[in-house]
């Protein structure tokens, strides 16, 4: 199985990197190089890459048992989960509305839509959670400075990515996990000239 062999790799791919890494950590103890940070920022990269890799690997079969998921609640804590510096979560639903998915995979979905904001978007940049009003669906848009039109089908394709440092999953597992609830994703251009991902085909229970 895919998942297994991909359990294998990392495990594999790990125990080196961790060498590495603590080796590098070490270093820095005794040298100050920016050589040595360059390093310790590759480190990194290939741990973000490795997990990014991991969850492609298992994140591919559907949902069989969707619960109720609280929307504000679990937009909230996966925000939490992300390194935003100084960028803003808005929420614009109801503190009740409650719709059907895998919390631990919908959370997935929404933490990587936060990092491809704040990547993409800037520092500043403010994120809006909110409800589809001419559909059953939800929309996570942003301020920046959007996507261009030509790039707006490629973005979601493995390996797909603008930045300089970024791994070019995130978005595929964004569809992924959308697939597995047997959802649809697109992206268009938001209020404020922004990212705009729509989400929808999702069951609300309240």
């Amino acid at each position: 199985r895919l998942d297994e062999f991909a359990g294998v790799v990392s495990h594999d791919l790990r125990n080196p990197l961790n060498v590495a890494t603590l080796s590098v950590q070490l270093a820095a103890q005794e040298y100050d190089s920016p050589h040595l940070d360059r390093a310790e920022r590759a480190h990194s990269r290939m741990e973000t890459l490795i997990e990014d890799l991991l969850t492609l690997a298992r994140g591919g079969d559907k949902v069989e048992s969707p619960e109720p998921v609280g929307l504000r609640g679990l937009a909230e804590s996966a925000w939490a989960n992300v390194a935003t510096d100084k960028a803003r979560l808005r929420v614009e639903t109801g503190g009740d509305r409650t719709l059907l998915a895998d919390q631990s995979r919908l959370s997935q979905l929404f933490e990587n839509l936060y990092r491809n904001a704040v990547e993409h978007g800037g520092k500043g940049v403010t994120v809006t959670v909110g409800e589809l009003s001419q559909a059953r669906g939800i929309y996570i848009e942003d301020d920046g400075p959007g996507i261009p039109t030509e790039e707006q089908e490629r973005i979601f394709k493995a390996g797909f990515s603008t930045a300089e440092d970024g791994t070019g999953f995130g978005l595929s597992i964004v569809k992924q996990v959308a697939e597995a609830h047997e959802w649809n994703i697109r992206t268009t251009t938001g209020h404020d000239g922004g990212a705009r991902f729509e989400i929808t085909g999702i069951n609300f229970t309240e």
